[in-house]
């Protein structure tokens, strides 16, 4: 009896262990099963041809917003991607990836959320930047994305997600209330991309990514969604500014040892071209 009583014991302590593990695999994703999907979205992107991708049977696609059938806008024509870099969520099954087209009359610079499930792609997000958008400039935004160092953190430089979800809230908070400046982890150095303007372009030990924030606290920053890499100390964010769908935006940032050292923001002007602001004037280099 107490043999009968151990093998039951033993096989619910083996079920129970293993719907645990199934349980993990079902709620995340691995690194190279998230690469591997994202290689797929650039060799269909490459292609102008959606169906090379592992697509969900209702997968949606959205550009600047606005929902669109797969093969329109940015698909209507097959596209060069010069430099691309990614971002892999594995708690949540989305990537970011970045990707810089500039050997064309009409350059972009793309910001891609994919959502991944049972290997599928079921959303892809677009914010795809051009010439009327803010500080846009494609061939500026790959010469310095392209010489930033962007590697696997080692782990005593990582932070979790929860505080790379701090950081990331409390830079967007501060456009609407300044007293949230004292909140972001700011980093020594720090370099700042908006649209292909560069905050570094002379490598300066004591740069940093103060420069250029608004003090007025009255932009809302909305509709806030986010695609974490621990591994990478990166957080992206999909925002709105001010409004829904006026000028939608994707800022990416990354941070070493708890504090930011870069700063990407791609922001899309629906509006008015560069979102109705005056160019500041170009600074000799």
């Amino acid at each position: 009896m107490i043999r009968v009583i151990a093998l039951v014991a033993l096989f619910c302590s083996t079920v129970s262990v293993g719907a645990e593990a199934a349980g993990e695999i079902a709620s995340g994703c691995s690194r190279a099963s998230l690469q591997a999907t994202v290689e797929k979205y650039l060799e269909a992107l490459r292609g102008g041809n959606p169906s090379l991708m592992p697509l969900a049977r209702q997968a949606k696609y959205t550009e600047n917003r606005n929902e669109v059938p797969l093969g329109k806008g940015i698909w209507q024509t097959p596209l060069t991607v010069d430099f691309h870099r990614s971002q892999l969520d594995v708690e949540t099954c989305q990537t970011f990836t970045e990707i810089i087209h500039t050997s064309s009359d009409r350059p972009h610079v793309i910001g891609t959320r994919l959502k991944i499930e049972d290997d599928r792609i079921s959303e892809i997000e677009s914010l795809v930047a051009g010439k009327d958008d803010w500080l846009f400039n494609a061939t500026d935004y790959l010469k310095y994305s392209s010489q930033e160092k962007w590697d696997i953190l080692p782990a005593e430089m990582r932070r979790d997600r929860q505080t790379l979800l701090s950081a990331a809230n409390a830079y967007f908070d501060t456009f609407g209330d300044y007293s949230n400046f004292s909140k972001v982890p700011w980093g020594t150095p720090c370099a700042r991309i908006e649209g292909g303007m560069y905050t570094d372009r002379n490598n300066d030990p004591n740069s940093s990514c103060t420069v250029g924030m608004p003090k007025d606290g009255n932009v809302k920053i909305i509709n806030r969604h986010f695609v974490v890499d621990v591994d990478m100390g990166t957080v992206v964010g999909f925002v709105d500014f001010r409004e829904e769908k006026r000028n939608p935006d994707v800022h990416t940032f990354r941070l070493e040892n708890g504090k930011l050292r870069y700063v990407h923001a791609l922001q899309v002007c629906t509006i008015q071209p560069n979102c109705g602001l005056s160019l500041p004037k170009a600074k000799p280099q």
